[in-house]
């Protein structure tokens, strides 16, 4: 029965299949942690790669030269003394020479001599040859024709008083050394493979195939925070894989804790806001209360009547303010190109306004034409939280109601400076600044303002800080962004 061949399509998609899975291969951190040690490995052995060939020449040469001393002895025992041409060829093709001398008891003789040489001779002095000449000379070998000859000369093992000299063929050395350096290669290449494969699975057992649990563990994790059964459990080692499993484990606990409370607060919040209504009701009662003990001819009634007043009236801006913090994140902020002191002086209207009744002193220095880019509502809430707490605080000491502005730019941001004239924040407000519901100067105050207006200021890439504070005032900075 006939085989039909695969069609070129078919092998066309086979080829692209082992293509893909060699690349899958290696792309891999195994795969790739494989193919650098068998380049290493083989790097390694070029290094030492010259040093053997050298090494090999020697001896090569040197087996050379005591085949011909023993060739030469045997010359000496030939019968009559003499050899005739069929022995001496004889001789030199089994020592594969083509001339043997031989220098004994200061006399110096050609032993065997096959006949002219006619190519370039390469001397080969194995007596006095340093490591560099050898390594030269072997690297001459690999590059060389072969068409030339080797003089060797050495001294035998047998008479090392003796010295003897003998003319070779370059080829045949070449042609072993090609030999050689084919078999250390495969040898090389086998050495650095199985190295390869021996750290390969090791490091697979040892370190990859642990980090890749890690990493599935994070994502298992990612998927659903709140589910115990995802948690890491880590293993008792020692290493920095064991410091990782830690503190993995530390973190998802951590992020676990963190969404409980979030849910928590989300679940207080949902509460307040469906009992807000009731509340204010309950509030608007009391303060119809309080009103009319107010009108009393009673004067300690009366008294009591503007204590509950003013107590009412905490309570339902409390209740306001803590609704309105507890809202959904502030909407990203839409900048635009914003004339800084316009803006800045409706803020202060709005604040003298409902903060003083429109009296006190504004100052703004800012230069006509400074532009920032800023959501304009979220400038407006900024510098409105500030003007009121500022105008809030010298009130409340009855200080000159005093604000003033400037600028500067540093950064690609516009430096916005507020300085107002009252007493100063006290060590308890400056340890909470920016904290809500606890930074307030005032007993009836949230402190949600600060908060906000840093909140906001953020969002557009800025920030406020405090920069001074004492009895002559107290001076915020707000950086935002300059207008390209």
């Amino acid at each position: 029965m006939t085989k039909t061949p695969p069609s070129p399509r078919a092998t066309q998609r086979v080829e692209q299949a082992a293509i893909a899975a060699a690349r899958a291969v290696f792309e891999s951190l195994p795969g790739r942690l494989l193919l650098f040690t068998l380049v290493f490995v083989m790097l390694a052995q070029l290094l030492i790669f010259l040093p053997l060939a050298a090494q090999f020449r020697t001896n090569w040469l040197t087996d050379q030269a005591e085949t011909a001393f023993i060739a030469a002895l045997a010359a000496d025992v030939a019968e009559g003394g003499t050899l005739g041409d069929m022995e001496v060829s004889e001789l030199l093709e089994a020592s594969d020479a083509v001339a043997v001398a031989r220098e004994t008891e200061g006399r110096n003789e050609l032993v065997l001599q096959g006949g002219p040489i006619d190519a370039p001779l390469i001397v080969a002095d194995l007596r006095s040859e340093a490591w560099a000449r050898r390594i030269s000379a072997a690297a001459g070998t690999f590059i060389s024709s072969g068409n030339r000859f080797l003089r060797i000369i050495a001294n035998p093992q047998a008479r090392p008083e003796d010295t003897i000299d003998v003319i070779v063929p370059e080829m045949a050395l070449r042609e072993d050394l090609i030999a050689y350096s084919a078999s250390l290669f495969q040898l090389s290449l086998f050495i650095a493979i199985v190295t390869g494969i021996l750290l390969y699975v090791t490091l697979l057992y040892a370190f990859v195939r642990p980090m890749r649990q890690l990493a599935a563990d994070m994502a298992s994790f990612q998927q659903d925070p709140m589910d115990p059964k995802r948690a890491i459990v880590p293993e008792n080692r020692k290493d920095e894989i064991g410091e990782a499993q830690r503190a993995l484990a530390a973190m998802q606990e951590d992020v676990r804790t963190a969404l409980k409370q979030r849910e928590r607060l989300a679940a207080l919040g949902s509460a307040v806001s469906k009992i807000n209504h009731d509340l204010r009701n309950v509030l608007a009662s009391a303060q119809l209360v309080s009103d009319r003990l107010v009108s009393f001819e009673d004067e300690r009634v009366r008294k009591m009547g503007a204590r509950m007043v003013r107590a009412v009236g905490r309570g339902i801006r409390l209740t306001e303010a803590t609704l309105q913090y507890g809202k959904a994140e502030e909407s990203p902020p839409q900048p635009v190109p914003l004339d800084l002191r316009g803006a800045l002086d409706e803020a202060a209207a709005d604040a003298m306004a409902t903060e003083s009744e429109g009296a006190g002193l504004w100052v703004n220095v800012i230069e006509e034409g400074t532009i920032i880019q800023a959501d304009p509502d979220h400038v407006h809430r900024i510098f409105l939280n500030l003007f009121r707490n500022a105008l809030q605080a010298m009130t409340a000491v009855e200080a000159e109601l005093k604000l003033a502005v400037k600028s500067g730019e540093e950064d690609g941001y516009i430096r916005i400076e507020v300085e107002d004239a009252g007493p100063g924040l006290h060590a308890k407000a400056r340890e909470n600044l920016f904290q809500p519901f606890t930074s307030s100067t005032r007993r009836e105050g949230t402190g949600l303002g600060l908060s906000t207006a840093r909140e906001l200021a953020r969002a557009h890439g800025g920030d406020i800080v405090l920069v001074r504070t004492g009895e002559d005032g107290t001076v915020f900075a707000v950086t935002l962004p300059k207008a390209e």
